[in-house]
């Protein structure tokens, strides 16, 4: 089982610090408030630093 890449959205890169503890609710309301972005679409969003 693999990524077929050709169907991925875009990918995001969100830097800073992010707490990954706080799990992926939390992280999905991340996306939406701060980027305006919808975290359910085929996109790909990175989390560094």
């Amino acid at each position: 089982m693999g990524i077929n890449l050709s169907e991925l959205g875009p990918v995001y890169i969100v830097c800073g610090k992010t707490d990954l503890r706080k799990g992926i609710d939390s992280l999905a309301y991340l996306i939406q408030s701060q980027f305006d972005l919808d975290p359910f679409s085929k996109s790909v969003f990175l989390f560094c630093g």
